[in-house]
């Protein structure tokens, strides 16, 4: 009988701590993309005012290095809890890896042009990151 309770309570104590695993990803990846969001919003006040781009290069670098692991914040099991993603990621999860790896390289065209100082290519390529590749993964992924 003791060994059946012993089993049973680490049965338990295991689940607990998938689940609370489950809330940490789902914790990180919507504080990663809440200062993605931040970023973006700081971009557009660049673009706004057709400041100097430079700035951003430290941002867009933390958003390349979030994006390239953010896959991995989508674990079998996270969509409970505190969360925007659809179901559609797991039943589309190699389709949902290549809208990110699209943003990545993005993000990289972003970032040359932030880096090179260059006001227009920075605006073009600031302007088509929002509806083009946040929002390609949005509007089948997130919901609102």
């Amino acid at each position: 009988m003791r060994l059946n309770t012993w089993f049973g309570a680490l049965c338990l104590i295991a689940l607990a701590g998938t689940a609370l695993a489950q809330a940490d990803v789902i914790t990180e990846r919507r504080a990663g993309l809440k200062r993605a969001g931040e970023a973006m919003d700081q971009m557009k006040l660049l673009v706004e005012n057709k400041s100097d781009p430079r700035p951003a290069v430290r941002q867009i670098d933390e958003m390349i290095g979030f994006f390239t692991g953010m896959p991995k914040l989508f674990p079998a099991g996270s969509d409970k809890g505190d969360t925007k993603a659809k179901p559609e990621i797991w039943q589309n999860f190699s389709d949902f890896e290549a809208i990110d790896m699209r943003l990545v390289t993005h993000l990289k065209l972003l970032r040359n042009a932030a880096e090179g100082g260059d006001v227009a290519a920075f605006e073009a390529a600031y302007k088509a990151t929002g509806p083009q590749f946040c929002g390609s993964c949005h509007r089948p992924y997130r919901n609102r």
